[in-house]
């Protein structure tokens, strides 16, 4: 990795990269400096005030500190790690908290379902990397110490240690949370659920709502959902970006609260569509709002942790709705069933008070928020300041290359949509999100969880055990597919997802043409929907945070949410028809959309790229070619914080003192000796002191007082 024409570089005494000039006092260059494409010895690490930029650590604005830290190690300091950037900027980071940095800055700031697979291989990267840079310092030291190279078994050993140390310590991040970061994920999870939940409580009650309605009014009534939903997806940004996370959010919960109490209360069908449409907004607003709200809070090793459970949140509601629908889906108890949103809604908004505000967008207001400083304390559960500003930094520094909206830093820089198009390199990956997105919708998938009441009308005798079944299959296969995304690519299971759930449309279509029984067609529904769930599902939104640049995603985001709710709302009011007229040949349009998007994914849609540990290792190594690396050992001290590290020693020295004065026996352990020359009997000590003071002080402040 070190050589720039990409080859594995020699290893031995005629490595380039060992190769220095060696100065006659080598004592007075005892910090050693690492060039990312080569080795090369500075003087003192230049001041702060050198340079304009600010630095990655602005704890280092302490001149004690600076002082401590920079120029020529005499051993009495501990030698800080630090960089100096190409643009002259310098950072004062330890290994594992650049490790962090660019986990900030590569991952976006969005809860994306299956984005684990490449937090993982970012992290594996990373530590391969930081390995590599801590071998280099290594050469150096035995350079210039010994004068010999490291041998190759001395190489492998460090390497593999130095990286099993920054990969433990970057996946502690994935696994130890907070209460506060818990409580805040739930509380706004709730709204995902409610998504779920109003997808499929139209589906049981359809002949016990308002009978008599005709099929235009109910499809409307079904499909009012997805009209409302893109107008929220549209208005949610900008909300967020005007109030805040938490207020935009607090919004929702009360659209939800009107939205649902309107339907609950409605008295004919014309009040059931406009709450619908109401609905389809909070639920639109949820969709986009949630997933950011989640990623600005999360470190970047949890935000597809966090995906995982909103979307477990949303396959929940459908199946609760489903489960529900047993006892209420009546002509007397269907407004039970309808209320639960409201009821859910105003649970959610007690527990607002856990809501935090989001770092990210406290800090793009006021880089200087002390609200943002205190908020990461407590998400992050850190405990010193400066730990609290090193968090600060690297929200500060991936805001710029992923800016918070379009009126951001980057104002002038051209990343809409159409400039997307317009960009030969990335119109294909634009063609690939719209396709995908178009087809996730086109195949049907939510005409099985509007509607599966009306498809399993004459399958089975409960259409309602078919539909619950379906939701039940729906939330196991999220799991599978979860297992499947960390051993498969993406059009791997793309090609899978899409043949799957065109094989089981065709048996559905021959099982209702009574060519395979009843059994068989309710086997190829939970087919199609267990295939849906392992790809298309959950792919399409993944493709763009793992295919597009960082500053790309919230744009890409956009659009292909307009889009998905605009062909969510094409199926919800056009299957009524189709199920009229087409009968059992109603799954054939969506064969073949399934088709189509099969061999558009087998033909064209390039597997994503950028994702594997050695393409993104590659991708650090190019970054930083015009870095400078001092004191990067990772084995040593320099990889710990500065000031844990003086209080240790000082805490090691009060220790050693200690035990040289107990060898000595002049060490006071808090009473005086039984014997000595200085020994005082108790009645002694009785006569000769006359206050309280005197007792405390010891025999030897007695003497010089008399």
């Amino acid at each position: 990795m070190y050589n720039r024409g990409g080859n594995t570089p020699p290893r031995g005494e005629k490595d380039p990269l060992l190769q220095w000039n060696r100065r006659e006092n080598e004592e007075h260059y005892s910090e050693y400096t690492q060039e990312l494409k080569g080795v090369t010895p500075v003087l003192q690490p230049p001041h702060r005030s050198m340079f304009s930029n600010a630095s990655m650590y602005a704890m280092s604005n302490n001149p004690a500190l600076i002082n401590s830290y920079s120029g020529p190690s005499t051993g009495r300091g501990v030698k800080k790690s630090y960089s100096i950037h190409g643009d002259g900027s310098i950072s004062y980071l330890t290994p594992l908290q650049a490790g962090r940095h660019e986990l900030y800055e590569v991952i976006p700031f969005a809860a994306v379902f299956g984005l684990q697979k490449k937090e993982r291989n970012l992290r594996t990267a990373y530590a391969s990397y930081a390995a590599d840079l801590d071998i280099m310092e290594a050469h150096q030291i035995a350079l210039a110490v010994s004068k010999k190279d490291l041998t190759m078994d001395e190489i492998e050993r460090r390497r593999s240690v130095a990286s099993l140390v920054i990969m433990d310590e970057l996946e502690l991040d994935s696994v130890l949370v907070t209460t506060p970061l818990i409580f805040a994920v739930m509380v706004a999870a709730i709204s995902q659920f409610l998504v779920g939940f109003n997808t499929g409580v139209m589906n049981a009650p359809e002949p016990v709502i308002f009978p008599g309605h005709s099929t235009l009014q109910w499809s409307l009534a079904v499909a009012a959902f997805a009209v409302g939903g893109p107008f929220g997806a549209n208005i949610a940004g900008s909300l967020a970006d005007t109030r805040g996370r938490r207020g935009a959010l607090m919004i929702n919960m009360w659209t939800f609260i009107f939205g649902g109490g309107l339907q609950t209360l409605a008295p004919n069908m014309f009040i059931i569509i406009v709450s619908r449409f109401i609905i389809g907004f909070a639920s639109g607003f949820s969709s986009v709002l949630v997933p950011i709200y989640l990623g600005e809070l999360a470190p970047p090793t949890m935000r597809g942790t966090l995906g995982t459970l909103t979307q477990f949140a949303l396959v929940s509601g459908i199946l609760v709705s489903a489960l529900l629908a047993f006892p209420f889906a009546t002509e007397s108890k269907w407004r039970i069933l309808i209320s639960v949103t409201p009821v859910v809604a105003i649970m959610q908004l007690f527990c607002a008070p856990w809501l935090l505000e989001s770092p990210r967008w406290l800090l793009n207001k006021d880089a200087s928020s002390r609200k943002a400083r205190y908020i990461i304390k407590k998400l992050r559960g850190l405990r010193h300041d400066h730990e609290v500003e090193i968090e600060v930094d690297h929200f500060t520094v991936a805001m710029k290359a992923q800016p918070i909206d379009k009126h951001s830093e980057n104002k002038g820089s051209d990343i809409g949509f159409l400039s997307m198009m317009r960009n030969k390199n990335m119109r294909l990956l634009v063609v690939s999100c719209i396709v995908l997105q178009m087809s996730q919708q086109l195949c049907g998938i939510n005409a099985v969880f509007y509607y599966s009441s009306s498809i399993f009308k004459g399958v089975i005798t409960n259409p309602l055990v078919g539909t619950t079944l379906v939701s039940a299959v729906n939330v196991v296969a999220t799991y599978v597919a979860l297992l499947l995304m960390d051993k498969f690519g993406r059009r791997t299971l793309l090609l899978w997802s899409t043949g799957g759930m065109l094989f089981s449309c065709v048996i559905l279509v021959l099982s209702l043409l009574h060519y395979f029984s009843n059994m068989t067609a309710l086997i190829a529904v939970n087919a199609y929907v267990s295939f849906f769930e392992i790809g298309l599902g959950p792919i399409p939104w993944l493709i763009v945070a793992e295919m597009f640049d960082a500053k790309y995603v919230t744009i890409a985001m956009s659009a292909s949410s307009q889009l998905n709710w605009a062909c969510n709302f094409i199926v919800g009011i056009l299957f009524p028809y189709m199920n009229a007229y087409l009968g059992p040949y109603t799954f054939v349009p969506f064969a073949a959309v399934l088709l189509l998007a099969f061999l558009f994914t087998l033909i064209w849609l390039p597997e994503t790229q950028g994702t594997t540990p050695e393409e993104l290792q590659a991708e650090l190594v190019a970054k930083n070619s015009t870095t400078i690396y001092h004191n990067v050992s990772i084995t040593t001290e320099s990889f710990s914080n500065p000031i844990d590290l003086e209080w240790r020693k000082a805490i090691d020295q009060v220790r050693k003192d200690e035990e040289e004065a107990m060898r000595a026996g002049t060490f006071n352990y808090g009473f005086e000796p039984i014997a000595g020359e200085n020994y005082i009997s108790s009645s002694d000590r009785s006569n000769n002191t006359t206050d309280w003071q005197a007792n405390i002080a010891g025999p030897k402040v007695m003497n010089e007082n008399q």
